[in-house]
C-alpha cells in the first residue's frame, strides 16, 4: 500500500498576502518568519534579486525545520532594470507611482520549494508584465489615500482598487502579482512530496 505520510508544510512568510494565496491550495501549513537580510548587492538585477531572496528565505526557515517542506517567495517591481521595493511611506510611495505611470514594469515574482532531510530544492521565477495609465497626481494621490499600499511591491494592489490604476497584464499565472504563483508552487510541492488533493480524495 502507498504510504499516507506527508511532511509538515511551511510559508517562510509573514506576508497577509502569501498566507491568504496558500489557504487556496487547502493543505495545512504554519508560519515562519525566515529573518533574512533582503538588501539588494551591488549591480543586482531584479529577477536574480527576487530569485535569490525567495530561495534564502526558504533555506533560512528550513534550517530550523529541517523535516518540513518549506516554501519561500519574493517579489521585485522592475522597471527598466530599477529594482522597485516597498515603499513603506505616503512619500515614497507617490514616487513610485509617478515613476510608473505610462510605463510597463515587470513584477518579478520568485518561489522556492526547499526540504534540508531530502535535499529537495527547486526555484521558480514568474515574471508578469503590467502597464499603468497615464495617472495624473490627483488620481495617485486618491489612491493612495483609499488603499494605503505601502507594503507592497510597486505601491499598488492589484487585487483590490488597484486595478483602476491600470491598462494591462501579461502573464501565466494570475496569482503572481498578489505575490506567491500557485501553478508554479503546486507544481514543486507535488514534486516535494505534498498531495495536495489528498484531503478531498474519498478513500477507496
Amino acid at each position: 500500500m502507498p504510504s499516507t505520510f506527508q511532511r509538515k508544510l511551511i510559508l517562510g512568510s509573514t506576508s497577509v498576502y502569501r498566507r491568504e494565496l496558500l489557504e487556496r491550495l487547502r493543505v495545512p501549513f504554519t508560519v515562519e518568519s525566515p529573518h533574512v537580510n533582503e538588501a539588494p548587492r551591488p549591480d543586482e538585477l531584479p529577477a536574480t534579486l527576487a530569485v535569490r531572496l525567495a530561495l534564502a528565505k526558504a533555506q533560512a526557515v528550513a534550517k530550523r525545520f529541517p523535516d518540513c517542506v518549506v516554501i519561500g517567495s519574493d517579489q521585485v517591481a522592475d522597471l527598466h532594470g530599477q529594482a522597485l521595493g516597498k515603499p513603506g511611506t505616503h512619500e515614497r510611495a507617490v514616487a513610485q507611482l509617478r515613476q510608473m505611470r505610462g510605463q510597463t514594469v515587470v513584477f518579478q515574482t520568485a518561489v522556492a520549494v526547499v526540504c534540508q532531510q531530502t535535499g529537495f530544492c527547486q526555484q521558480a521565477l514568474a515574471p508578469v508584465r503590467v502597464t499603468f495609465r497615464e495617472l495624473d497626481d490627483a488620481e495617485i494621490e486618491s489612491y493612495l489615500q483609499a488603499e494605503q499600499p505601502y507594503d507592497c511591491a510597486g505601491s499598488a494592489k492589484s487585487e483590490g482598487l488597484g486595478i483602476s490604476l491600470l491598462s494591462a497584464i501579461e502573464n501565466d499565472d494570475p496569482t503572481a502579482l498578489v505575490g506567491l504563483p500557485l501553478i508554479r508552487t503546486s507544481q514543486m510541492l507535488r514534486a516535494a512530496g505534498i498531495d495536495l488533493l489528498q484531503t478531498t480524495r474519498k478513500p477507496a
